[in-house]
């Protein structure tokens, strides 16, 4: 298979957004470099352990602070000249996280107990433990999100000044602090406790994929199933992208994945570069709404609606879908527009050879979702795939976690299991999840300010106040309001802050709780394309030697048609039916057919929009047509029948149109 001869610049500048995503850690060598490993690999059997025993909510939460803590401050600098370097304040501060955990975990419920009114040690600690999450959050995620949680904690202790509605009784330091860190609402509440179980457990369960080969393996049998004409290309990279990134739920590691073998061929069929870089982030930002894992925030979708995680996946599937079925349209119409070469490109080995040797990775991709159907919890469910993925690695030499040769006892014991796949796999699962866990415990800072002060239930009003009691513009206003928290916060962020006071307008206006939780979902990953976030439109730039910027506003058209899906499932009863929740009895025919209906509208919606952004469809669209494009697949992602009526009679008469151009053309195929 053709790979992708990327230079040392390039490569850099990767590992750099990459970075940005994960966080820039230090590369160390030796003794301290084993050490750090090990630790890891404690991290991921201890949550592997309280996946599959009983650990209490209380301890669990505590030490998975304790222990993320204390790997970012051994393992993340606190400044880029001190990088490879362990410094004497990152060892207190990693000692000090520990501390503070055994404290907590001493003083058992009598320190719970008092959390409203602390005493002067307690209060100390607690003041510890907040100023040292927020040195992890910055040493992970920067400066901006340290800010905006800076700014929800000097709320919550001067809310008392402000002017109405923002205005609140304010909060002295002692009940603030205790209720942070004392209580299970704030520090240690929700977003942690989903750190704690699910989005660990997925992140080793990825791992797991990649040391055992699945990432290549999808990537390979895309390019053996899709590839060979011109169109074959673009449509390559939707279904690797999907393969890759479902299991993964990353979208930067999934563009450079996935560019970095695709970048060269969508140069030969004729993409321009900042078109071809649009399409491979497209496809990456997808990762993070497919299943099985979607991003790091729908296992809080879960947790903040009491559901089963098993009903969020089933809400993701038909916008997933429609997602992929945008971005598939797109490069249809690619074909046409660039007037690309019929180039063949021949794949080592067929798609069904590729499956006869690695069938086992397949189940790898669907075995969370068979588990969960079969009944096991979530975490259970994870649990049991990631061994599964383990064993089943072992089938194949080449694949194996562990070596062979372990077995047969041709490597040493212990520097064979060290070197092995299945250490890397377990540090990798434990490593991989700082940024985001770090970025969990200081949302909980922030979720507790919310819920302390009454601030989601105050933002709510104002925001439906502003909109005039409009859904139409409540939504609007909440899509914007998501937008711009996006673009100064990761995903993970940007939802837990708008979950909590965003999330209430929607709801007072009658939207069903799950349905304005996923409106905010996917558009705060929508918001993952929009600079200075846009990681992985500038990481398809840099692989395609494109503009950052006009490759991001690539991005932007390629996911365009399906931004308005959103909108379909808050703004009308039968739009909910999208999420396959819409009613309690879904296996009714009447339900199935409304199902039908609404996503046949949304698919039609979808082809409109991407040929009235594409200034292409069955041949270039004159002005006119793509107005009408536009108009008829905005009015078809309304769910009414007028809507419906508006946008059925806008795209027949541009198909009308755009057949009787075609035939003008191209008189000899009439």
């Amino acid at each position: 298979m053709t790979q992708a001869v990327i230079d040392n610049e390039t490569q850099e500048k990767l590992d750099a957004f990459i970075k940005q995503e994960e966080g820039d850690s230090n590369d160390y060598k030796g003794l301290l470099a084993k050490f750090i490993t090990l630790v890891a690999v404690g991290m991921s059997l201890f949550h592997l352990y309280a996946a599959y025993s009983i650990v209490p909510t209380q301890q669990l939460r505590v030490i998975h602070v304790a222990l993320v803590l204390f790997l970012v401050f051994l393992s993340f600098p606190i400044a880029s000249r001190f990088k490879n370097r362990l410094m004497w304040w990152d060892v207190i501060c990693a000692i000090g996280s520990v501390y503070i955990a055994y404290y907590i975990l001493s003083g058992g419920d009598d320190l719970f107990d008092r959390n409203t009114a602390p005493n002067p040690t307690d209060v100390m600690v607690g003041i510890g433990l907040i100023l040292l999450i927020l040195e992890s959050v910055r040493r992970t995620n920067g400066m901006i999100l340290v800010g905006v949680t800076v700014l929800f904690l000097l709320y919550a202790l001067f809310g008392n000044y402000l002017p109405a509605p923002w205005t609140h009784k304010g909060y002295d330091l002692d009940r603030l602090v205790g209720y942070m860190y004392m209580t299970l609402e704030g520090i240690y509440g929700t977003a942690v406790d989903v750190s704690a179980t699910l989005i660990i457990l997925f992140t080793i369960f990825g791992a797991f994929l990649q040391f055992t080969g699945a990432g290549k393996f999808f990537i390979d049998f895309s390019f053996a199933a899709m590839g060979g004409k011109s169109s074959g290309v673009g449509r390559t990279i939707v279904m690797s992208s999907f393969l890759l990134g479902g299991p993964s739920g990353s979208g930067v590691a999934t563009t450079v994945t996935v560019g970095s073998v695709a970048a060269p061929m969508l140069d030969k069929v004729g993409y321009e570069k900042n078109a071809a870089g649009g399409l491979l982030a497209a496809g990456g930002l997808g990762a993070i709404i497919s299943p099985p894992v979607l991003g790091a925030a729908a296992f809080l979708i879960a947790d903040f609606l009491k559901i089963s995680y098993l009903d969020v996946l089933l809400m993701a599937t038909i916008p997933t879908i429609l997602f992929y079925l945008g971005l598939f349209v797109m490069v249809e119409i690619d074909v046409r527009k660039y007037g690309m070469k019929n180039i063949h490109f021949q794949a080592a080995e067929t798609a069904w050879q590729l499956t006869k040797k690695y069938w086992f990775h397949f189940f790898s991709l669907i075995s969370i979702v068979v588990f969960m159907l079969l009944g096991f919890s979530p975490v259970m469910s994870v649990f049991w795939a990631t061994v599964v993925s383990a064993l089943s690695s072992m089938l194949r030499k080449d694949t194996a976690i562990i070596s062979w040769d372990w077995f047969k006892g041709k490597e040493p014991i212990l520097s064979g299991l060290y070197n092995s796949n299945l250490t890397k796999a377990l540090a990798s699962g434990s490593t991989g999840v700082l940024a985001i866990a770090a970025t969990c415990a200081g949302a909980g800072l922030i979720v507790g300010t919310v819920t302390l002060t009454g601030l989601g239930l105050k933002f709510s009003s104002i925001v439906i106040q502003y909109a005039g009691g409009s859904l139409l513009l409540t939504a609007i206003f909440t899509a914007l309001v998501v937008w711009v928290v996006g673009l100064a916060v990761p995903v993970t962020a940007s939802y837990i802050i708008c979950a909590v006071i965003a999330a209430p307008a929607l709801i007072n206006l009658g939207v069903p709780a799950f349905a304005a939780h996923m409106f905010i979902f996917y558009y705060a990953v929508l918001s993952e394309v929009s600079p200075p976030t846009a990681l992985s439109p500038f990481a398809a730039a840099a692989i395609c030697k494109g503009n950052p910027y006009k490759t991001t506003l690539q991005t932007w058209k390629y996911v365009a048609p399906a931004i308005l899906v959103p909108f379909m499932f808050v703004l009308d009863k039968s739009g909910v039916s999208l999420l396959l929740m819409g009613s309690t009895s879904a296996l009714e025919q009447a339900d199935w057919m409304q199902i039908a209906w609404i996503s046949f509208t949304a698919v039609v919606g979808i082809i409109c929009l991407a040929g009235g952004l594409q200034g292409w469809f069955i041949e270039k669209t004159k002005t006119f047509e793509r107005i009408i494009m536009v108009i008829s697949g905005v009015a078809l992602a309304y769910p009414s029948t007028e809507a419906d009526l508006v946008g059925f009679i806008g795209f027949g008469l541009v198909l009308i149109t755009q057949s009787i151009t075609h035939f003008r053309l191209n008189p000899k195929s009439s």
